[in-house]
Protein backbone atom coordinates (compact mmCIF):
# COMPACT_ATOMS: atom_id res chain seq x y z
CA UNK A 1 0.00 0.00 0.00
CA UNK A 2 2.84 2.38 0.89
CA UNK A 3 4.47 1.70 -2.48
CA UNK A 4 1.18 2.54 -4.22
CA UNK A 5 0.90 5.83 -2.34
CA UNK A 6 4.50 6.70 -3.18
CA UNK A 7 3.86 5.89 -6.84
CA UNK A 8 0.76 8.11 -6.91
CA UNK A 9 2.70 10.95 -5.27
CA UNK A 10 5.46 10.62 -7.89
CA UNK A 11 2.91 10.85 -10.70
CA UNK A 12 1.29 13.86 -9.06
CA UNK A 13 4.66 15.62 -8.89
CA UNK A 14 5.23 14.89 -12.59
CA UNK A 15 1.75 16.20 -13.36
CA UNK A 16 2.40 19.45 -11.54
CA UNK A 17 5.73 19.91 -13.26
CA UNK A 18 4.62 19.23 -16.82
CA UNK A 19 5.84 22.01 -19.09
CA UNK A 20 2.53 22.57 -20.88
CA UNK A 21 0.07 21.06 -18.41
CA UNK A 22 -2.98 23.07 -19.59
CA UNK A 23 -2.65 21.49 -23.06
CA UNK A 24 -2.57 18.02 -21.51
CA UNK A 25 -5.69 18.97 -19.60
CA UNK A 26 -7.23 20.32 -22.83
CA UNK A 27 -6.95 16.87 -24.40
CA UNK A 28 -8.37 15.18 -21.29
CA UNK A 29 -11.27 17.62 -21.14
CA UNK A 30 -12.09 17.04 -24.80
CA UNK A 31 -12.23 13.32 -24.09
CA UNK A 32 -14.55 13.84 -21.11
CA UNK A 33 -16.93 15.66 -23.45
CA UNK A 34 -17.20 12.51 -25.58
CA UNK A 35 -14.80 13.36 -28.42
CA UNK A 36 -12.95 10.26 -29.65
CA UNK A 37 -11.38 11.08 -33.04
CA UNK A 38 -8.40 13.33 -33.75
CA UNK A 39 -7.09 14.15 -37.24
CA UNK A 40 -3.66 15.71 -37.14
CA UNK A 41 -1.05 16.86 -39.60
CA UNK A 42 2.64 16.71 -38.67
CA UNK A 43 4.53 19.74 -37.39
CA UNK A 44 6.91 20.90 -34.69
CA UNK A 45 5.07 23.82 -33.08
CA UNK A 46 2.02 21.55 -32.72
CA UNK A 47 4.07 18.79 -31.03
CA UNK A 48 2.68 19.58 -27.59
CA UNK A 49 -0.89 19.16 -28.87
CA UNK A 50 0.00 16.03 -30.82
CA UNK A 51 1.60 14.40 -27.78
CA UNK A 52 -1.17 15.50 -25.41
CA UNK A 53 -3.82 13.77 -27.55
CA UNK A 54 -1.78 10.76 -28.72
CA UNK A 55 -0.45 9.90 -25.25
CA UNK A 56 -3.86 10.28 -23.66
CA UNK A 57 -4.69 6.77 -24.87
CA UNK A 58 -8.40 7.23 -25.39
CA UNK A 59 -8.45 8.81 -28.84
CA UNK A 60 -8.31 7.30 -32.30
CA UNK A 61 -5.53 9.29 -33.96
CA UNK A 62 -5.57 9.76 -37.75
CA UNK A 63 -2.37 11.33 -39.13
CA UNK A 64 -2.84 13.00 -42.53
CA UNK A 65 0.04 14.68 -44.37
CA UNK A 66 -1.93 17.26 -46.34
CA UNK A 67 -3.89 19.70 -44.15
CA UNK A 68 -6.48 20.36 -46.85
CA UNK A 69 -7.28 16.66 -47.08
CA UNK A 70 -7.06 16.34 -43.29
CA UNK A 71 -9.79 18.94 -42.90
CA UNK A 72 -12.18 17.10 -45.18
CA UNK A 73 -11.39 13.69 -43.67
CA UNK A 74 -12.26 15.13 -40.25
CA UNK A 75 -15.42 16.61 -41.74
CA UNK A 76 -16.44 13.21 -43.14
CA UNK A 77 -15.97 11.65 -39.72
CA UNK A 78 -17.93 14.34 -37.88
CA UNK A 79 -20.66 14.16 -40.50
CA UNK A 80 -21.23 10.50 -39.61
CA UNK A 81 -20.75 10.78 -35.85
CA UNK A 82 -22.67 14.04 -35.35
CA UNK A 83 -20.02 14.78 -32.73
CA UNK A 84 -17.00 17.07 -32.88
CA UNK A 85 -13.78 15.74 -34.38
CA UNK A 86 -10.51 17.44 -33.40
CA UNK A 87 -8.28 18.91 -36.12
CA UNK A 88 -4.66 19.75 -35.23
CA UNK A 89 -2.03 21.51 -37.31
CA UNK A 90 1.19 23.43 -36.83
CA UNK A 91 1.63 27.19 -37.16
CA UNK A 92 1.84 29.28 -40.32
CA UNK A 93 0.13 28.48 -43.61
CA UNK A 94 -0.87 25.01 -42.38
CA UNK A 95 -4.01 26.41 -40.80
CA UNK A 96 -5.03 28.13 -44.03
CA UNK A 97 -5.11 24.74 -45.71
CA UNK A 98 -7.95 23.74 -43.37
CA UNK A 99 -10.02 26.65 -44.69
CA UNK A 100 -11.94 24.89 -47.52
CA UNK A 101 -13.10 22.16 -45.14
CA UNK A 102 -13.87 24.65 -42.39
CA UNK A 103 -16.10 26.73 -44.67
CA UNK A 104 -17.85 23.59 -45.96
CA UNK A 105 -18.42 22.37 -42.40
CA UNK A 106 -19.79 25.78 -41.41
CA UNK A 107 -22.42 25.91 -44.14
CA UNK A 108 -23.22 22.20 -43.90
CA UNK A 109 -23.41 22.45 -40.08
CA UNK A 110 -20.81 19.80 -39.22
CA UNK A 111 -19.01 19.98 -35.83
CA UNK A 112 -15.23 20.41 -35.85
CA UNK A 113 -12.84 21.54 -33.10
CA UNK A 114 -9.88 23.15 -34.87
CA UNK A 115 -6.68 23.54 -32.83
CA UNK A 116 -4.02 25.57 -34.64
CA UNK A 117 -0.64 25.77 -32.95
CA UNK A 118 0.94 29.22 -33.06
CA UNK A 119 3.93 31.20 -31.91
CA UNK A 120 3.28 33.77 -29.18
CA UNK A 121 1.70 36.91 -30.64
CA UNK A 122 4.77 39.12 -30.08
CA UNK A 123 6.64 37.07 -32.71
CA UNK A 124 4.17 37.80 -35.51
CA UNK A 125 5.75 39.71 -38.42
CA UNK A 126 9.21 39.48 -36.87
CA UNK A 127 10.76 37.37 -39.65
CA UNK A 128 10.27 34.22 -37.58
CA UNK A 129 9.52 31.04 -39.49
CA UNK A 130 6.00 29.67 -39.97
CA UNK A 131 4.42 32.74 -38.40
CA UNK A 132 1.34 34.45 -39.82
CA UNK A 133 -1.67 36.32 -38.40
CA UNK A 134 -3.73 33.38 -37.09
CA UNK A 135 -6.27 35.27 -35.01
CA UNK A 136 -9.72 35.07 -36.64
CA UNK A 137 -8.07 33.00 -39.39
CA UNK A 138 -11.38 31.62 -40.71
CA UNK A 139 -13.36 34.82 -40.31
CA UNK A 140 -17.11 34.27 -40.19
CA UNK A 141 -16.77 30.62 -41.22
CA UNK A 142 -16.55 29.38 -37.63
CA UNK A 143 -19.13 29.63 -34.87
CA UNK A 144 -16.58 31.27 -32.58
CA UNK A 145 -12.85 31.94 -32.31
CA UNK A 146 -10.81 31.49 -29.13
CA UNK A 147 -7.18 32.35 -28.51
CA UNK A 148 -5.56 30.75 -25.50
CA UNK A 149 -3.09 32.71 -23.37
CA UNK A 150 0.57 31.96 -24.08
CA UNK A 151 1.41 32.01 -20.36
CA UNK A 152 0.47 28.58 -19.04
CA UNK A 153 1.67 29.01 -15.45
CA UNK A 154 -0.54 31.75 -14.01
CA UNK A 155 -3.71 30.46 -12.26
CA UNK A 156 -5.88 32.80 -14.34
CA UNK A 157 -4.42 31.34 -17.54
CA UNK A 158 -5.10 27.79 -16.36
CA UNK A 159 -8.68 28.79 -15.52
CA UNK A 160 -9.13 30.58 -18.86
CA UNK A 161 -7.91 27.59 -20.89
CA UNK A 162 -10.21 25.23 -19.00
CA UNK A 163 -13.20 27.52 -19.42
CA UNK A 164 -12.50 28.19 -23.11
CA UNK A 165 -12.05 24.49 -23.86
CA UNK A 166 -15.40 23.68 -22.25
CA UNK A 167 -17.15 26.43 -24.20
CA UNK A 168 -15.50 25.46 -27.50
CA UNK A 169 -16.50 21.78 -27.35
CA UNK A 170 -20.02 22.58 -26.16
CA UNK A 171 -20.46 25.20 -28.87
CA UNK A 172 -19.31 22.88 -31.70
CA UNK A 173 -21.88 20.28 -30.58
CA UNK A 174 -24.73 22.77 -30.09
CA UNK A 175 -27.40 23.26 -32.77
CA UNK A 176 -26.55 24.50 -35.29
CA UNK A 177 -23.54 22.21 -35.26
CA UNK A 178 -20.41 23.71 -36.74
CA UNK A 179 -16.67 24.37 -36.57
CA UNK A 180 -15.03 26.20 -33.67
CA UNK A 181 -11.46 27.52 -33.89
CA UNK A 182 -9.04 27.57 -30.97
CA UNK A 183 -5.66 29.20 -31.65
CA UNK A 184 -2.97 27.86 -29.30
CA UNK A 185 0.21 29.96 -28.84
CA UNK A 186 3.01 27.70 -27.56
CA UNK A 187 6.40 28.77 -26.23
CA UNK A 188 9.52 26.67 -26.34
CA UNK A 189 10.41 24.21 -24.96
CA UNK A 190 7.40 22.23 -26.08
CA UNK A 191 8.84 18.70 -26.18
CA UNK A 192 8.62 16.81 -22.87
CA UNK A 193 11.82 15.81 -21.13
CA UNK A 194 12.76 12.17 -20.72
CA UNK A 195 10.62 10.52 -18.06
CA UNK A 196 8.07 13.31 -17.92
CA UNK A 197 4.57 11.91 -17.44
CA UNK A 198 1.85 13.49 -19.59
CA UNK A 199 -1.20 12.96 -17.42
CA UNK A 200 -4.19 15.21 -16.70
CA UNK A 201 -4.16 17.27 -13.52
CA UNK A 202 -6.59 16.65 -10.69
CA UNK A 203 -8.28 20.03 -11.05
CA UNK A 204 -9.95 19.66 -14.46
CA UNK A 205 -13.44 21.12 -14.35
CA UNK A 206 -15.99 19.67 -16.77
CA UNK A 207 -18.79 22.06 -17.73
CA UNK A 208 -21.88 20.59 -19.42
CA UNK A 209 -24.40 22.63 -21.35
CA UNK A 210 -28.02 21.56 -21.00
CA UNK A 211 -29.87 21.97 -24.30
CA UNK A 212 -33.37 23.43 -24.24
CA UNK A 213 -35.96 22.14 -26.72
CA UNK A 214 -37.90 24.71 -28.70
CA UNK A 215 -41.65 24.09 -28.78
CA UNK A 216 -44.57 25.76 -30.52
CA UNK A 217 -47.24 27.18 -28.22
CA UNK A 218 -50.95 26.41 -28.55
CA UNK A 219 -51.71 29.91 -29.85
CA UNK A 220 -48.93 29.64 -32.44
CA UNK A 221 -50.23 26.27 -33.58
CA UNK A 222 -53.67 27.79 -34.03
CA UNK A 223 -52.21 30.45 -36.32
CA UNK A 224 -50.37 27.85 -38.36
CA UNK A 225 -53.39 25.56 -38.65
CA UNK A 226 -55.52 28.49 -39.80
CA UNK A 227 -53.05 29.18 -42.63
CA UNK A 228 -52.98 25.46 -43.46
CA UNK A 229 -56.80 25.35 -43.64
CA UNK A 230 -56.86 28.41 -45.90
CA UNK A 231 -54.47 26.76 -48.39
CA UNK A 232 -55.79 24.45 -51.09
CA UNK A 233 -52.50 23.52 -52.77
CA UNK A 234 -49.85 22.60 -50.18
CA UNK A 235 -46.34 21.48 -51.12
CA UNK A 236 -43.60 20.16 -48.79
CA UNK A 237 -40.02 20.31 -50.13
CA UNK A 238 -36.93 18.87 -48.43
CA UNK A 239 -33.40 20.18 -48.85
CA UNK A 240 -30.15 18.58 -47.71
CA UNK A 241 -30.40 16.75 -44.39
CA UNK A 242 -29.53 13.44 -42.76
CA UNK A 243 -31.98 10.56 -42.96
CA UNK A 244 -34.49 10.45 -40.12
CA UNK A 245 -36.75 7.42 -39.73
CA UNK A 246 -39.30 9.51 -37.80
CA UNK A 247 -39.38 12.26 -40.43
CA UNK A 248 -39.62 9.69 -43.21
CA UNK A 249 -42.56 7.96 -41.52
CA UNK A 250 -44.37 11.21 -40.71
CA UNK A 251 -44.05 12.65 -44.21
CA UNK A 252 -45.32 9.33 -45.60
CA UNK A 253 -48.46 9.74 -43.48
CA UNK A 254 -48.89 13.34 -44.57
CA UNK A 255 -48.73 12.52 -48.27
CA UNK A 256 -50.80 9.31 -48.02
CA UNK A 257 -53.49 10.45 -45.59
CA UNK A 258 -53.61 14.22 -46.09
CA UNK A 259 -52.94 14.10 -49.83
CA UNK A 260 -50.09 16.60 -49.71
CA UNK A 261 -47.23 16.19 -52.23
CA UNK A 262 -43.80 15.75 -50.61
CA UNK A 263 -40.85 16.58 -52.85
CA UNK A 264 -37.19 15.93 -52.01
CA UNK A 265 -33.76 16.15 -53.59
CA UNK A 266 -31.55 13.07 -53.38
CA UNK A 267 -29.55 14.64 -50.52
CA UNK A 268 -32.75 15.06 -48.46
CA UNK A 269 -32.49 11.29 -47.87
CA UNK A 270 -36.24 10.78 -47.99
CA UNK A 271 -37.29 7.46 -49.49
CA UNK A 272 -39.49 4.39 -49.26
CA UNK A 273 -42.79 5.84 -50.48
CA UNK A 274 -43.85 5.69 -54.11
CA UNK A 275 -45.84 8.89 -53.62
CA UNK A 276 -42.76 10.97 -52.81
CA UNK A 277 -41.79 13.22 -55.72
CA UNK A 278 -38.14 12.58 -56.64
CA UNK A 279 -38.01 13.48 -60.36
CA UNK A 280 -38.83 17.19 -60.11
CA UNK A 281 -35.70 18.02 -62.13
CA UNK A 282 -37.37 16.60 -65.23
CA UNK A 283 -40.95 17.42 -64.28
CA UNK A 284 -40.06 21.10 -64.04
CA UNK A 285 -37.93 21.06 -67.19
CA UNK A 286 -41.16 21.13 -69.18
CA UNK A 287 -43.12 24.26 -69.99
CA UNK A 288 -46.53 23.26 -68.62
CA UNK A 289 -46.01 23.66 -64.87
CA UNK A 290 -48.42 26.45 -63.90
CA UNK A 291 -50.86 23.93 -62.37
CA UNK A 292 -48.11 22.84 -59.93
CA UNK A 293 -47.86 26.25 -58.21
CA UNK A 294 -48.44 25.91 -54.43
CA UNK A 295 -50.49 28.17 -52.19
CA UNK A 296 -48.56 27.07 -49.11
CA UNK A 297 -44.94 25.94 -49.41
CA UNK A 298 -43.26 24.23 -46.45
CA UNK A 299 -39.50 23.72 -46.72
CA UNK A 300 -36.96 22.13 -44.40
CA UNK A 301 -33.29 21.18 -44.53
CA UNK A 302 -30.37 23.05 -46.10
CA UNK A 303 -29.64 23.65 -49.79
CA UNK A 304 -31.49 22.30 -52.83
CA UNK A 305 -29.52 20.74 -55.68
CA UNK A 306 -32.23 21.18 -58.30
CA UNK A 307 -31.93 24.44 -60.23
CA UNK A 308 -35.25 23.68 -61.91
CA UNK A 309 -36.99 23.52 -58.54
CA UNK A 310 -35.45 26.75 -57.31
CA UNK A 311 -36.31 28.54 -60.55
CA UNK A 312 -39.88 27.25 -60.50
CA UNK A 313 -40.53 28.27 -56.89
CA UNK A 314 -38.95 31.70 -57.37
CA UNK A 315 -41.01 32.27 -60.49
CA UNK A 316 -44.17 31.06 -58.74
CA UNK A 317 -43.90 32.25 -55.13
CA UNK A 318 -46.39 30.74 -52.70
CA UNK A 319 -48.76 33.01 -50.83
CA UNK A 320 -47.36 31.54 -47.60
CA UNK A 321 -43.95 29.91 -47.23
CA UNK A 322 -42.90 28.30 -43.94
CA UNK A 323 -39.29 27.28 -43.44
CA UNK A 324 -38.73 24.75 -40.65
CA UNK A 325 -35.36 24.60 -38.88
CA UNK A 326 -33.95 25.24 -35.42
CA UNK A 327 -30.50 26.32 -36.65
CA UNK A 328 -31.17 30.02 -36.25
CA UNK A 329 -30.26 30.75 -39.89
CA UNK A 330 -32.62 33.16 -41.64
CA UNK A 331 -32.22 31.62 -45.08
CA UNK A 332 -34.58 32.68 -47.88
CA UNK A 333 -33.06 31.29 -51.10
CA UNK A 334 -36.46 31.08 -52.81
CA UNK A 335 -37.22 34.71 -51.92
CA UNK A 336 -40.66 33.87 -50.57
CA UNK A 337 -40.39 32.95 -46.83
CA UNK A 338 -43.24 34.34 -44.72
CA UNK A 339 -42.56 32.34 -41.52
CA UNK A 340 -39.31 31.08 -40.02
CA UNK A 341 -40.39 28.31 -37.64
CA UNK A 342 -37.43 27.63 -35.37
CA UNK A 343 -38.06 24.03 -34.34
CA UNK A 344 -36.70 20.65 -35.32
CA UNK A 345 -38.38 19.22 -38.48
CA UNK A 346 -38.99 15.85 -36.76
CA UNK A 347 -40.96 17.60 -34.02
CA UNK A 348 -42.78 19.99 -36.36
CA UNK A 349 -44.10 17.49 -38.89
CA UNK A 350 -45.05 14.83 -36.32
CA UNK A 351 -46.97 17.43 -34.30
CA UNK A 352 -48.53 18.90 -37.44
CA UNK A 353 -49.83 15.53 -38.57
CA UNK A 354 -51.15 14.61 -35.12
CA UNK A 355 -53.02 17.89 -34.76
CA UNK A 356 -54.58 17.79 -38.23
CA UNK A 357 -55.42 14.09 -37.93
CA UNK A 358 -57.07 14.67 -34.53
CA UNK A 359 -58.99 17.64 -35.88
CA UNK A 360 -60.31 15.62 -38.82
CA UNK A 361 -61.23 12.75 -36.50
CA UNK A 362 -63.18 14.94 -34.06
CA UNK A 363 -64.96 16.75 -36.89
CA UNK A 364 -65.51 13.50 -38.82
CA UNK A 365 -64.36 15.29 -41.95
CA UNK A 366 -61.92 14.97 -44.84
CA UNK A 367 -58.92 17.27 -45.49
CA UNK A 368 -59.87 20.65 -46.99
CA UNK A 369 -56.78 20.89 -49.17
CA UNK A 370 -56.97 19.99 -52.85
CA UNK A 371 -56.28 16.24 -53.21
CA UNK A 372 -56.11 16.74 -56.98
CA UNK A 373 -52.94 18.79 -56.46
CA UNK A 374 -51.07 15.68 -55.31
CA UNK A 375 -52.46 13.72 -58.22
CA UNK A 376 -51.14 16.30 -60.70
CA UNK A 377 -47.63 15.82 -59.29
CA UNK A 378 -48.00 12.02 -59.27
CA UNK A 379 -49.18 11.85 -62.87
CA UNK A 380 -46.05 13.70 -63.97
CA UNK A 381 -43.84 11.68 -61.59
CA UNK A 382 -45.06 8.35 -62.98
CA UNK A 383 -44.73 9.59 -66.56
CA UNK A 384 -41.12 10.67 -65.94
CA UNK A 385 -40.24 7.32 -64.35
CA UNK A 386 -41.52 5.45 -67.42
CA UNK A 387 -39.74 7.82 -69.81
CA UNK A 388 -36.45 7.50 -67.91
CA UNK A 389 -36.67 3.72 -67.98
CA UNK A 390 -37.39 3.66 -71.72
CA UNK A 391 -34.69 6.24 -72.44
CA UNK A 392 -31.96 4.34 -70.59
CA UNK A 393 -32.94 0.99 -72.09
CA UNK A 394 -32.34 2.43 -75.55
CA UNK A 395 -28.87 3.78 -74.78
CA UNK A 396 -25.95 1.98 -76.42
CA UNK A 397 -23.18 4.47 -75.65
CA UNK A 398 -21.12 4.59 -72.46
CA UNK A 399 -21.78 8.07 -71.08
CA UNK A 400 -21.67 9.70 -67.67
CA UNK A 401 -25.43 9.27 -67.37
CA UNK A 402 -25.56 5.57 -68.28
CA UNK A 403 -22.49 4.79 -66.17
CA UNK A 404 -23.85 6.50 -63.04
CA UNK A 405 -27.25 4.89 -63.52
CA UNK A 406 -25.57 1.48 -63.67
CA UNK A 407 -23.61 2.17 -60.48
CA UNK A 408 -26.73 3.36 -58.64
CA UNK A 409 -28.65 0.25 -59.69
CA UNK A 410 -26.02 -1.93 -57.98
CA UNK A 411 -26.12 -0.23 -54.57
CA UNK A 412 -27.24 -2.51 -51.76
CA UNK A 413 -29.56 -1.82 -48.84
CA UNK A 414 -27.68 -0.11 -46.04
CA UNK A 415 -24.98 1.15 -48.37
CA UNK A 416 -23.88 4.76 -48.15
CA UNK A 417 -23.41 6.88 -51.26
CA UNK A 418 -21.11 9.89 -51.48
CA UNK A 419 -21.28 12.04 -54.59
CA UNK A 420 -18.87 14.62 -55.93
CA UNK A 421 -20.04 18.07 -56.92
CA UNK A 422 -20.39 19.50 -60.40
CA UNK A 423 -22.08 16.99 -62.75
CA UNK A 424 -22.13 13.76 -60.64
CA UNK A 425 -24.61 15.10 -58.06
CA UNK A 426 -26.74 16.57 -60.86
CA UNK A 427 -26.93 13.16 -62.55
CA UNK A 428 -27.83 11.45 -59.29
CA UNK A 429 -30.48 14.05 -58.49
CA UNK A 430 -32.02 13.94 -61.97
CA UNK A 431 -32.13 10.12 -62.03
CA UNK A 432 -34.12 10.43 -58.80
CA UNK A 433 -33.64 6.93 -57.40
CA UNK A 434 -36.47 6.74 -54.82
CA UNK A 435 -34.83 4.12 -52.60
CA UNK A 436 -31.60 5.97 -51.70
CA UNK A 437 -31.58 7.00 -48.03
CA UNK A 438 -27.89 7.66 -47.31
CA UNK A 439 -26.67 10.20 -49.87
CA UNK A 440 -23.97 12.72 -48.94
CA UNK A 441 -22.51 15.58 -50.94
CA UNK A 442 -20.54 18.69 -49.99
CA UNK A 443 -23.30 21.14 -50.83
CA UNK A 444 -22.39 23.62 -48.11
CA UNK A 445 -20.18 25.52 -50.54
CA UNK A 446 -20.65 23.11 -53.49
CA UNK A 447 -16.94 23.07 -54.36
CA UNK A 448 -15.25 20.14 -56.06
CA UNK A 449 -12.45 20.05 -53.47
CA UNK A 450 -12.57 17.53 -50.66
CA UNK A 451 -15.18 15.08 -51.95
CA UNK A 452 -12.74 12.16 -51.93
CA UNK A 453 -11.34 13.01 -48.49
CA UNK A 454 -14.82 13.46 -47.03
CA UNK A 455 -15.82 10.00 -48.24
CA UNK A 456 -12.61 8.54 -46.78
CA UNK A 457 -13.39 10.12 -43.41
CA UNK A 458 -16.96 8.84 -43.52
CA UNK A 459 -15.86 5.28 -44.38
CA UNK A 460 -13.37 5.34 -41.51
CA UNK A 461 -16.22 5.79 -39.04
CA UNK A 462 -19.50 4.52 -40.52
CA UNK A 463 -18.66 0.76 -40.63
CA UNK A 464 -20.92 0.18 -43.65
CA UNK A 465 -20.29 -0.27 -47.40
CA UNK A 466 -19.52 3.18 -48.84
CA UNK A 467 -19.39 4.14 -52.51
CA UNK A 468 -18.10 7.42 -53.88
CA UNK A 469 -19.02 8.67 -57.37
CA UNK A 470 -16.66 11.47 -58.37
CA UNK A 471 -15.53 13.27 -61.51
CA UNK A 472 -11.96 13.07 -62.79
CA UNK A 473 -11.01 16.70 -62.04
CA UNK A 474 -12.40 16.50 -58.52
CA UNK A 475 -10.59 13.19 -57.92
CA UNK A 476 -7.24 14.47 -59.21
CA UNK A 477 -7.66 17.67 -57.21
CA UNK A 478 -8.14 15.77 -53.94
CA UNK A 479 -5.98 12.66 -54.36
CA UNK A 480 -3.76 13.62 -51.41
CA UNK A 481 -6.58 12.28 -49.29
CA UNK A 482 -5.28 8.83 -50.23
CA UNK A 483 -1.98 9.56 -48.44
CA UNK A 484 -3.04 7.97 -45.17
CA UNK A 485 -1.62 4.89 -43.52
CA UNK A 486 -4.64 2.62 -43.90
CA UNK A 487 -7.51 3.30 -46.26
CA UNK A 488 -10.89 1.95 -45.12
CA UNK A 489 -11.67 -1.39 -46.76
CA UNK A 490 -15.38 -0.57 -46.94
CA UNK A 491 -14.76 2.23 -49.47
CA UNK A 492 -15.26 1.86 -53.23
CA UNK A 493 -14.41 4.76 -55.56
CA UNK A 494 -15.98 5.34 -58.98
CA UNK A 495 -14.15 7.94 -61.08
CA UNK A 496 -16.08 9.16 -64.13
CA UNK A 497 -13.31 10.40 -66.43
CA UNK A 498 -14.48 12.59 -69.28
CA UNK A 499 -11.11 14.32 -69.58
CA UNK A 500 -11.95 17.68 -67.99
CA UNK A 501 -14.59 19.85 -66.37
CA UNK A 502 -17.47 18.55 -68.47
CA UNK A 503 -20.07 20.71 -66.71
CA UNK A 504 -18.91 23.76 -68.66
CA UNK A 505 -19.99 22.00 -71.86
CA UNK A 506 -23.48 21.67 -70.35
CA UNK A 507 -23.77 25.37 -69.44
CA UNK A 508 -24.87 27.56 -72.31
CA UNK A 509 -22.48 30.48 -71.61
CA UNK A 510 -19.05 28.77 -71.63
CA UNK A 511 -20.24 26.10 -74.09
CA UNK A 512 -20.54 28.79 -76.80
CA UNK A 513 -17.06 30.21 -76.24
CA UNK A 514 -14.07 29.21 -78.43
CA UNK A 515 -11.98 29.01 -75.21
CA UNK A 516 -14.22 26.22 -73.83
CA UNK A 517 -11.71 23.35 -73.91
CA UNK A 518 -8.58 25.27 -72.94
CA UNK A 519 -9.75 27.64 -70.24
CA UNK A 520 -13.05 26.23 -68.91
CA UNK A 521 -12.97 22.46 -69.32
CA UNK A 522 -9.14 22.41 -69.07
CA UNK A 523 -8.83 19.22 -71.11
CA UNK A 524 -6.29 16.67 -69.84
CA UNK A 525 -5.05 13.12 -70.52
CA UNK A 526 -4.55 12.02 -66.90
CA UNK A 527 -6.07 8.84 -65.51
CA UNK A 528 -6.52 7.50 -61.99
CA UNK A 529 -4.48 4.32 -62.63
CA UNK A 530 -1.13 5.48 -61.22
CA UNK A 531 -2.78 7.17 -58.26
CA UNK A 532 -4.68 3.98 -57.48
CA UNK A 533 -1.51 1.90 -57.73
CA UNK A 534 0.42 4.30 -55.47
CA UNK A 535 -2.36 4.10 -52.88
CA UNK A 536 -2.55 0.30 -53.07
CA UNK A 537 -6.05 0.32 -54.54
CA UNK A 538 -7.29 -2.47 -56.79
CA UNK A 539 -7.94 -0.78 -60.14
CA UNK A 540 -10.66 -1.48 -62.71
CA UNK A 541 -11.40 0.45 -65.89
CA UNK A 542 -14.15 0.60 -68.52
CA UNK A 543 -14.00 2.17 -71.99
CA UNK A 544 -16.96 0.54 -73.76
CA UNK A 545 -20.61 0.00 -72.84
CA UNK A 546 -20.36 -3.75 -73.44
CA UNK A 547 -17.68 -4.04 -70.74
CA UNK A 548 -19.51 -2.03 -68.08
CA UNK A 549 -21.61 -4.83 -66.55
CA UNK A 550 -18.66 -7.23 -66.24
CA UNK A 551 -16.24 -4.72 -64.76
CA UNK A 552 -18.86 -3.27 -62.46
CA UNK A 553 -19.67 -6.75 -61.14
CA UNK A 554 -15.98 -7.45 -60.48
CA UNK A 555 -15.60 -4.07 -58.81
CA UNK A 556 -18.63 -4.61 -56.60
CA UNK A 557 -17.49 -8.09 -55.50
CA UNK A 558 -13.99 -6.88 -54.54
CA UNK A 559 -13.39 -7.25 -50.79
CA UNK A 560 -10.74 -4.53 -50.54
CA UNK A 561 -10.60 -0.79 -51.21
CA UNK A 562 -10.86 -0.46 -54.97
CA UNK A 563 -11.34 2.06 -57.76
CA UNK A 564 -13.34 1.83 -60.96
CA UNK A 565 -12.51 4.37 -63.66
CA UNK A 566 -15.12 4.86 -66.38
CA UNK A 567 -14.01 6.73 -69.50
CA UNK A 568 -16.58 8.74 -71.46
CA UNK A 569 -16.63 11.26 -74.29
CA UNK A 570 -17.51 14.84 -73.29
CA UNK A 571 -19.48 15.69 -76.43
CA UNK A 572 -21.51 12.47 -76.22
CA UNK A 573 -22.23 13.36 -72.61
CA UNK A 574 -23.54 16.76 -73.65
CA UNK A 575 -25.85 15.35 -76.30
CA UNK A 576 -27.30 12.63 -74.05
CA UNK A 577 -27.76 15.00 -71.12
CA UNK A 578 -29.64 17.47 -73.32
CA UNK A 579 -31.91 14.71 -74.63
CA UNK A 580 -32.48 13.41 -71.10
CA UNK A 581 -33.44 16.83 -69.74
CA UNK A 582 -35.98 17.26 -72.56
CA UNK A 583 -37.94 14.09 -71.82
CA UNK A 584 -41.00 16.10 -70.80
CA UNK A 585 -40.34 19.25 -72.82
Amino acid sequence: MNNEIASEEAIFVSIRMAILQPLIDLAALTYLHGVRHVVLSPGSRSAALTLAFSRHGGFQIHPVIDERSAGFIAQGMAQQLCKPVVLICTSGSAGYNFAPAVSEAFFQQIPLLILTADRPREWTHQFDGQTIYQSELYGKHVKKFFELPSDYSHPDSIWAINRSANEAVNLAAQVPLGPVHVNVPIREPFYPSEGEVLAPSLSIRLIHQTPVDRLISVSQWNELLDEWDDSKKILIAGGQCAHSALLNETLSKITDELQVPVLADSIANLAGNESFISHHDLILSGNDDADLMPDLLITYGLSFVSKELKTFLRRNPAKNHWHIGNDGVWADPLQSVTRQIAVDPDYFFSQLFEKIDYQLFTENSEPDNDAGYLEKWLVKERLVRRKIQDFLLNQTLLTDLTAIDAVLSQLADGEQLHVGNSMPIRYVNALGKPDLVSVFCNRGTSGIDGSLSTAIGAALTNSCPTTLIIGDVSFLYDRNGLLIKSLPENLKIVVVNNGGGNIFRMIDGPARQPELEEYFETRHLHTARRTAEDAGLIYFSVHQMEDLATQLAAFRSCDNTCLLEIFTDPEENRVIWKQFKQLLA
